[in-house]
């Protein structure tokens, strides 16, 4: 996933939850960071796993 540059100073506190819901839309496996710096939400990270099955329906 690339790294999208926005500005979130000054936006208010819906803007960073839309934000944070988008980063965990159609997240099955995973995680989403959010990093925090002076008491104002400076970053948000989304980490995706994608699960393979084997032929039998295991897991590779």
């Amino acid at each position: 996933m690339s790294a999208n540059i926005r500005t979130l100073a000054g936006q208010d506190d819906a803007v960073i939850l839309r934000e944070i819901q988008a980063a965990l839309a159609d997240l099955r496996f995973g995680s989403v960071e959010i990093t925090v710096h002076n008491g104002q939400v400076v970053q948000i990270e989304r980490k995706e796993k994608i699960r393979l099955q084997g032929p039998n329906g295991k897991q590779a």
